[in-house]
């Protein structure tokens, strides 16, 4: 970013990318995409998990520029998005440890962008719901409320969680008690210990027993195996750990955000969009996952304010950020929605598989705000 050339690029990828979204906003409104099929987003129920990228979108536009002639609309948009991500609340089967990812980007930022009193009050209510979770044998928050013929998700954690800890960092700052901080430090510790394994891969799903705690299991879940590398669990957790180490300042979250980084990269080589799992085997090597490569380098333009060794992570950050905006992206195309092309959803189930996908949406736009010299959501 020193550059007038880096200046350039990072301003004309933002205008597309948010010129892209207001257009966007005027067809999806106050509906919660996820998958862009066929050129167009789809259309899912506010309690899924995906349900806060979209207002997060709107959010980061809306903040670049309060004052622009799109900005009441978005805002509206946001606000209506947020009424119905709150009667999701109200169902204790509708809520599940990913209560982070949808009130950091409506309620909270709400909050953060606005002075909004009811997105103060919501994002303090999803994080008691969020700290309810907390499993107390096992210190660890339980992810899943479905039942499953191949584990006990009474005893379920996955490596998306370090992604949601920051609302409960969030809420011990606003309320003053400390209880939300320790719970999201003691489940960060679980995972460490359990998720990220010593050659800094990560696994995706461990199963605990629902009664003592202890560790029973791993489950390959959205990884072609147990043992493998699920490339966005992996961008999960050096985005997350560096956001653990950001709220709190523990060296042992920096140092677990730094190798999994390490690895991440070192597996990535050359290329800007890592293959979906880094060890799935030769026959199932044709899907990609751009998700993974946003919030990877969105992590690691975090990690570069953070590490001793920052310029190697902004440079690794920035070098796939401008790979996404010049070789992946959808530029000016009207005929597809999305901004950056080749995400995969869920390759075992077989389901989105090389499309765009609203959270790799997001991240690159948070990506590309941190460039801009703005800062992430959360």
């Amino acid at each position: 970013m020193n550059t007038s050339t880096s200046v350039s690029w990072v301003e004309a990828a933002w205008r597309q990318a948010a010129d892209k979204t207001m257009r966007n906003a005027k067809r999806i409104q106050d509906t919660f995409p996820h998958t862009s099929l066929q050129g167009m987003y789809d259309q899912n129920d506010p309690e899924w998990w995906t349900a806060g990228f979209w207002p997060g979108l709107l959010w980061l536009v809306y903040r670049d520029d309060p004052q622009h002639e799109s900005a009441a609309e978005l805002r509206r948009i946001t606000e209506s998005c947020e009424r119905q991500l709150e009667g999701c609340l109200r169902d204790p089967d509708l809520v599940d440890h990913d209560l982070g990812f949808i009130w950091l980007l409506s309620g909270v930022a709400s909050y953060c962008e606005t002075g909004s009193a009811e997105g103060r009050r919501r994002g303090l209510l999803a994080a008691n719901l969020l700290a309810a979770r907390f499993h107390v044998r096992g210190e660890f928050i339980r992810a899943w409320n479905f039942s499953s013929s191949t584990m006990d998700t009474r005893g379920v954690a996955i490596i998306d969680s370090m992604m949601n800890l920051p609302l409960l960092y969030w809420a011990t700052e606003q309320s003053g008690d400390p209880r939300f901080r320790w719970l999201a430090e003691a489940h960060a510790d679980t995972v460490a210990r359990e998720f990220v394994r010593a050659d800094g891969s990560i696994c995706h799903v461990v199963e605990f027993d629902p009664h003592t705690g202890q560790k029973l299991r791993e489950h390959g879940g959205q990884g072609h195996a147990p043992g493998s590398a699920w490339a966005r669990g992996t961008a999960w957790a050096l985005h997350g750990f560096a956001l653990s180490f950001r709220y709190t300042g523990e060296a042992r979250y920096l140092e677990t955000a730094e190798r999994a980084a390490d690895f991440f990269l070192a597996m990535l080589g050359e290329d800007i969009v890592p293959v979906w799992d880094f060890r799935a085997p030769a026959e199932h090597r044709a899907a990609w996952d751009s998700s993974a490569a946003a919030i990877a380098a969105s992590g690691l333009l975090e990690l570069a304010k953070l590490s001793p060794r920052g310029q190697t992570y902004a440079a690794a950050g920035e070098r796939i950020v401008r790979g996404l905006y010049e070789h992946h992206s959808s530029a000016e195309s009207a005929a597809e929605e999305g901004l950056i092309l080749r995400g995969t959803v869920h390759y075992p189930e077989g389901r989105g598989i090389n499309v765009p996908i609203i959270y790799g949406d997001y991240f690159y736009m948070e990506a590309l705000a941190k460039l801009r010299g703005d800062k992430g959501l959360f």
